[in-house]
């Protein structure tokens, strides 16, 4: 049998690798290009299997065997309170819905450290368990957490961490696994234990009869045991966010409110008509994307869904981008949120195609940076295990002469500009201290 691992950071592929039977595999490693937006050309050179588990975002890590999908892996070390806990579940539901096993390593809590007050840990959202365990529950296929190493254990008091500069997050010390999860801790280990036992189901059983196996897989029950437990244990509950911030409505108050936009190029569908209620999930807060579409594909599996398809919900689920009230006298809505509008959504939408390109002021925060000091003792931490006598700062870009040229107009601040075209040239505009002199 024959693997490929695709990975968008190949240091935590290795980890992964050596930390595993894949390490003993017959295996190449493969770049996973995250969507067309950012780089279409090889984008679509992926196979649509993986495409199809891309859909709503890339995960960390793929692994198939033989041109098929064994799991994913999606790493976070953010703080998980409120909605950060779903910021990445939209992956795991493509990957499950694509009856891929999904391994999500999520701190149980993270160091946040705010002026003039103390550090403190910021903990897990335990709803994201039950989250999980009803997109196991619907799909029957394996969506599992296991806790990103930290000291949050050996030290209640966030002020007492040796890591604050890290945010109480253990990192595997060997530089060949740069950014990845203390590889010795526990959870880890338990998370290798599970990989390990998917690989040998898949390997004795075929694609198509291994997937009917994975749920009573010992490891796999006593996993989802922990989370249920962890579940009840943290205290999870409905009330929490961010079903916290939704609200079920009759459904013709929905219809009645949209009614006002039919036109002769917009019509409503007969799917939103055909269920009797909505679910609504109400941002009122200045528009970004991160976390929201991501709890809103929590929210389908909390609330909403009965089936694998869409189609099959009990509730039609909408998101408004506002506070919303209820008008029962005309049976319709009122939105009066003043934070953030739809038009706001459409315009970064919009501007997305532009999110790898550098403005102004991204150029003279670099010179911030670079001249300030602020961030010199964490880069420090960051770099300790190098022998490190400079750091330049500079910028990378596509390219695309209209952002070169936009780009040389701020050589002033920075100390190198490369650009990296279509075939993964790199191309050296500016490079005043020669750090690019040997390549």
């Amino acid at each position: 049998m024959k693997y490929r691992i695709w990975y968008s950071t190949e240091p935590f592929a290795d980890f992964v690798i050596n930390n595993t039977e894949l390490k003993n595999k017959t295996y190449v490693k493969k770049k996973m290009y995250e969507s067309d937006a950012n780089n279409a050309k090889n984008f679509h050179t992926m196979p649509d299997h993986i495409k199809k588990i891309l859909y709503l975002d890339a995960p960390d890590l793929i692994v198939e065997i033989d041109h098929e999908p064994i799991f994913s892996i999606e790493v976070s070390t953010e703080a998980g309170t409120g909605h950060n806990a779903f910021q990445r579940f939209a992956r795991l539901a493509a990957s499950v819905e694509n009856n891929v096993p999904a391994f999500y390593i999520y701190p149980e809590a993270a160091i946040i450290t705010r002026q003039g007050t103390p550090p403190k840990w910021d903990k897990i959202n335990p709803l994201v368990f039950k989250a999980l365990d009803d997109v196991m529950s619907i799909y029957k296929i394996p969506a599992l957490l296991y806790y990103y190493p930290s000291d949050y254990r050996a030290h209640s008091d966030a002020s007492t961490s040796p890591n604050l500069l890290t945010k109480g997050i253990l990192y595997d010390p060997k530089r060949n696994y740069s950014g990845s999860p203390l590889g010795s801790d526990n959870e880890m280990k338990k998370m290798f234990g599970a990989i390990n036992e998917i690989i040998k189901i898949f390997e004795t059983s075929g694609i198509i009869k291994g997937r009917e196996k994975l749920l009573s897989n010992r490891k796999i029950i006593d996993r989802r045991t922990f989370m249920n437990n962890e579940y009840v244990n943290k205290g999870g509950n409905l009330n929490m966010s961010p079903l916290s911030a939704t609200i079920k409505v009759k459904t013709e108050y929905l219809l009645n409110y949209l009614s006002q936009f039919e036109n002769n190029n917009y019509s409503i569908g007969e799917l939103l008509r055909s269920r009797e209620e909505t679910i609504i999930y109400k941002v009122n807060a200045s528009f970004r994307g991160d976390p929201y579409p991501g709890a809103l594909a929590a929210i389908d599996y909390l609330l909403c869904r009965e089936g694998k398809s869409f189609e099959e919900r009990r509730y039609n689920l909408v998101l408004i981008w506002s506070d919303v009230e209820l008008d029962d006298n005309t049976k319709t809505l009122i939105l009066n949120g003043t934070k953030g509008k739809v038009g706001d959504f459409v315009k970064a939408v919009q501007a997305s195609e532009n999110k790898d390109r550098f403005v102004k002021s991204d150029f003279d925060k670099l010179k911030e940076v670079k001249l300030s000091g602020d961030y010199s003792e964490s880069l420090a931490d960051l770099l300790k295990e190098y022998s490190i006598s400079e750091i330049n700062y500079g910028v990378g870009i596509p390219s695309i002469k209209k952002e070169i040229d936009k780009s040389i107009k701020h050589l002033d601040d920075i100390d190198f500009l490369v650009s990296t075209d279509n075939d993964g040239c790199v191309l050296i505009h500016y490079d005043i201290n020669n750090v690019f002199a040997n390549a």
